[in-house]
Order: C-alpha cells, then sequence, then structure tokens
C-alpha cells in the first residue's frame, strides 16, 4: 500500500513531538558543553533542560541511514546519491558521514587529485555570480549527496562561487526536558595498586562528583520544513523522495537506538502510535511502510542519483604539518563524547 502524502501538500512545516522516557529508572545524563556543562533554562512553564541539541540529532538522524559493519548506506537505500571516499584502496570516509556532507576536506581539500572539486565548479559555475540559482545548486546536490537536501550543507570555498553555496537543514530535531531536577551522585576511579598514587600521572583513587537529571516530561521534537522542500524546485517526485526519507530517518531513529550517552538511554513512551501536532494527526508510518515506498521512490529517482567513488591520496597530517601519528606527545585530553555536544552544524 502507497503511503499517502497528500496531507502534506499544502502545509509548511511537519511536526513531531514525541514524548520519551528513561529505560530504566528515572535518571539520565543530559548533553553538556565545555565550561557551562548541561544547558539549563527557565521558560514561562518551568526549568528545562537540552537533553541532546539540533546538532547531534541532525547526525544522529543521519546514522540511520549507515550500515556501519559494511560502510555502505542501509539496504533499503540502496541506489541513493552519496560520495565514498577511499585511500590506498580501502574505505575512508563517506559524504553521509561527513560532518558537513559534500563541504569534506577529504573530496574538495586533495592536492594529488581535485578532480572533484573541478566537477564542482564545472557543474556550479552558472553560480559564480548574481544571485544563485537555487534549483541548480539543489540539482547538482541530488546528483551527488541527496542527503545534503535534508541535513544541510555550506560549500565554504572561494572556488565555488565565492563561498556562498548554502542550503539550511531541512530536517531538525532536539530532545528537551520539562521539569528538571538534579540528581547528585558520585563515584571514584580506583586504583587498587597503588590507591595514593600522583593523580595527575593518572594514578591513585580519584574521587568524583556527577550531575544526572529526572524529569516530569521528556520530548523529542521533529521538525520537517516542507515548504524548503518545494522550493528546491526538483519536482514531485524528488519532493515524494524526499519526504519519505525523512520520515525513514525519524521512525528509524525512535524505532531503534536512542542511547544518547552511558546513562542516557531513552524510549517512547507510545512507540506504536506517533502522529504529528502539525498537520495535526497525520500519523508516522510504520518502518515496513516506509522502507517499502521508499525503495519504490529511490527506482523512480534513480537516474537523478550517482553513488560515486573518490580515492583520497594526499599525506595525512596533523595540525602541526606532521604526518598523522609522528606528532608532538601529549597535549590537551581529547574531547569526551559522553559529556560535551561537539557535532558539527550542518548549515
Amino acid at each position: 500500500m502507497s503511503i499517502d502524502l497528500s496531507p502534506l501538500a499544502t502545509e509548511s512545516r511537519l511536526l513531531f513531538s514525541v514524548e520519551l522516557k528513561p529505560l530504566q529508572g528515572d535518571r539520565f545524563q543530559p548533553t553538556g558543553f565545555p565550561s557551562l556543562g548541561a544547558a539549563t533554562y527557565q521558560t514561562a512553564d518551568g526549568p528545562k533542560l537540552l537533553v541532546e541539541s539540533a546538532q547531534s540529532m541532525a547526525n544522529r538522524l543521519e546514522a540511520t541511514c549507515w550500515d556501519f559493519a559494511s560502510n555502505t548506506p542501509v539496504v533499503d537505500l540502496e541506489g541513493i546519491s552519496h560520495v565514498t571516499v577511499t585511500r590506498k584502496g580501502a574505505f575512508l570516509t563517506d559524504t553521509m558521514l561527513e560532518a558537513h556532507r559534500l563541504n569534506s576536506p577529504y573530496l574538495l581539500e586533495s592536492r594529488k587529485d581535485g578532480s572533484f572539486m573541478v566537477r564542482l565548479q564545472q557543474e556550479l559555475g552558472a553560480l559564480e555570480s548574481g544571485p544563485i540559482d537555487r534549483a541548480l545548486l539543489a540539482k547538482v546536490l541530488l546528483r551527488y549527496d541527496v542527503g545534503s537536501l535534508l541535513h544541510g550543507v555550506f560549500l565554504a570555498k572561494k572556488e565555488l562561487a565565492g563561498g556562498r553555496l548554502r542550503v539550511a537543514r531541512a530536517l531538525s530535531a532536539f530532545i528537551e526536558a520539562s521539569g528538571v531536577r538534579v540528581a547528585a551522585s558520585g563515584g571514584v576511579k580506583n586504583d587498587h595498586v597503588n590507591p595514593s598514587g600522583d593523580t595527575k600521572g593518572g594514578f591513585g583513587n580519584v574521587p568524583f562528583a556527577r550531575d544526572e537529571f529526572t524529569a516530569e516530561r521528556i520530548h523529542c521534537h521533529v521538525n520537517l520544513d516542507l515548504a524548503q522542500i518545494r522550493g528546491y524546485g526538483l519536482g514531485p517526485q524528488v519532493g515524494r523522495l524526499l519526504q519519505l526519507l525523512a520520515l525513514y530517518r525519524v521512525r528509524k531513529l525512535l524505532d531503534g537506538d536512542l542511547r544518547l550517552r552511558t546513562a542516557c538511554d531513552l524510549e517512547p513512551v507510545d512507540r506504536g502510535s506517533v502522529t504529528a501536532t502539525r498537520p495535526d494527526g497525520f500519523p508516522l508510518p510504520a518502518m515496513a511502510e516506509l522502507a517499502s515506498a521508499l525503495r519504490d521512490s529511490i527506482g523512480q529517482c534513480r537516474e537523478f542519483m550517482d553513488a560515486t567513488t573518490f580515492a583520497f591520496e594526499d599525506e595525512l597530517k596533523s595540525a602541526k604539518g606532521e604526518p598523522k601519528g609522528k606528532g608532538r606527545q601529549g597535549g590537551a585530553a581529547p574531547e569526551d563524547p559522553e559529556a560535551e555536544d561537539t557535532e558539527a552544524d550542518g548549515d
């Protein structure tokens, strides 16, 4: 049975607010930011907390489309456009994994092979001066990386229309908690060999404090900009593909793994009955329906999309200009993905 998207035809936005709960217990660990910690704020309805940012959720939605075991798009997305980057014949990365999609340095900063940059310059050459032809830009993005039309992209290269080519994120989401309270706890990093050792060197027992939270309500808010998708001017077939791809990402995220951090494992309160707040009552289709409809839609749009491979053979260097792995030792500790929101924004 075909999924009826006609209720979305005249809407500017598709909005969902999905209630979540901790998978076990009541406590959860929110995202945190350098020099800030947890993002708490006051509203007219009381204290609230940012559980997961729009930047992070964009990347989580993107990850639903990728098979990390085979380093390919998931089976349901076979035939979708994306660019795979190899190095020495082995998989290196893909635009579906890159924070800025086609603006990946592994595509646009290659010194040994600038062919992909040249290709983009040729296809986007008409945009070098004057107002940006968004239809032409959208057509090129569709050809090489359809996900950019949902995730957003900023081709920040002066060689590409002076660095003016930008597409805002069409599918966005964030998770917010209401009626929050701090659940203070703590622990200790034990050193059973030398409990009183030098902690500056990583030895000894190290006690620490830890703030988690409880909440009266947790919601995942999803916003699909239908007007932006129609504004691409790519026609009804591609418009349907983009809408189905967005719904597929949302459904797969909610049906799958919402373990955002070690101590933040969430699930929908009612996974089987997710309906939109705008247009009111529009149901989020089941995964089986979406997968079937999406495969059909990809087949109908296959002529507009390419799966491209590019070989990046430059030497990988550190920030100091030395080959990766041969730079100076020490320095700042790596960022902690459990504690900080460091994902790059798509627009």
